[in-house]
């Protein structure tokens, strides 16, 4: 597996476009915080894994298989991560806080995906709200815009 996450890295990032660095490593802390979300359920649902590859897609404009690949990576990566402060931290100094607030939105769209909201969930974001930065006001935002509708 490490050697299918260092193919992917080499696809993306060549030696020769160190200005696409910062891009690849904020789609690579983007999916691992997606993929946190989507691994506080004890049984992850195939709705919430749809979920983080649209979110993944949309938000860089990737195709299918660069959906697939960056999803893989985040998921490798966040079993092997020891916390979440090393993605936020890299989110909180390249992006704008309507940035930061849309990337809540996408979290709470994977929470939201299997039409239950676990306490964990719940937990997880509020945390990972914190440490992105995002005000109280933020997080109702971003909760509000990302709740599908007749859900309570």
């Amino acid at each position: 597996m490490l050697s299918k996450l260092n193919e992917f890295f080499a696809h993306l990032i060549t030696p020769n476009q160190d200005a696409q660095q910062p891009t690849h490593t904020l789609q690579l802390a983007t999916a691992v915080l997606l993929v946190e979300v989507m691994r506080a359920d004890a049984a992850s649902s195939e709705a919430e894994l749809a979920t983080v590859m649209r979110a993944l897609k949309e938000r860089f404009q990737l195709s299918d298989s660069e959906g697939q690949r960056l999803s893989a990576l985040g998921q490798e990566t966040a079993r092997h991560a020891s916390d979440l402060y090393q993605f936020t931290s890299l989110l909180n100094r390249e992006l704008s806080r309507e940035e930061k607030v849309r990337i809540a939105e996408y979290m709470w769209q994977v929470a939201y995906a299997d039409r239950h909201l676990g306490a964990h969930e719940n937990h997880l974001m509020r945390r990972m709200t914190e440490l992105l930065h995002l005000s109280q006001a933020d997080y109702i935002t971003a909760k509000m815009r990302a709740k599908p509708a007749g859900m309570e």
